[in-house]
């Protein structure tokens, strides 16, 4: 039986390199896998999922019009689908993946962040954590050794963001993995 996965992490924890990593495990015993993005993450070019220590794989892009239940329908012979920057999903369609694992038995892995640099949810997140059949963490840590679980915002200078809109694509601005302690420190 197909399932809903989400595994999340705060930055710079290895989230796409492990997408890439089961894509690569898959596709060695011959099994087809279909690969998703933000269309909003142009960091590495439109369409490319890129680990920051080097692997890249091209993905289809998604934003918040794609129905994953009618795309999946429509696939022949996918083992898995795999989707990278799954705080970007909307709510409909975290329930379009749900739906799809369990009613055409594809699973469906989703690796994201669960909350943007003020320590608010992402909406795809938080459905994510309500929906999804297994949730898993990556771990990550931050600069004073503690897990990291949030992701301040910096500007080029080093200072950090208070307000904003939810979603910055990282190069125009950086993101820091940090433990609760340093992320409400860091606020005083």
């Amino acid at each position: 039986m197909a399932k809903l996965y989400f595994r999340y992490s705060a930055m710079n924890a290895g989230k796409s390199t492990a997408l890439i990593q089961v894509a690569h495990n898959y596709e060695e015993h011959g099994r087809r896998v279909a690969l998703y993005t933000a269309a909003i993450d142009h960091r590495f070019g439109t369409g490319m999922i890129a680990s920051r220590i080097g692997p890249r794989r091209e993905a289809t892009t998604f934003d918040t019009a794609l129905d994953f239940f009618a795309e999946m329908s429509k696939m022949r012979d996918i083992a898995c689908v795999l989707i990278d920057e799954a705080q970007f999903l909307t709510a409909d369609q975290v329930r379009q993946l749900h739906r799809a694992a369990h009613l055409l038995d594809i699973p469906a892995i989703c690796y994201g962040i669960r909350s943007d640099f003020l320590g608010e949810p992402f909406p795809g997140s938080a459905y994510l954590l309500t929906l999804a059949d297994s949730v898993e963490e990556l771990k990550n840590i931050c600069s004073c050794g503690r897990k990291a679980t949030m992701n301040p915002r910096f500007d080029a200078a080093g200072k950090r963001f208070s307000s904003g809109d939810q979603i910055a694509i990282e190069g125009e601005v950086e993101y820091r993995p940090m433990c609760a302690r340093c992320f409400y420190e860091g606020l005083a």
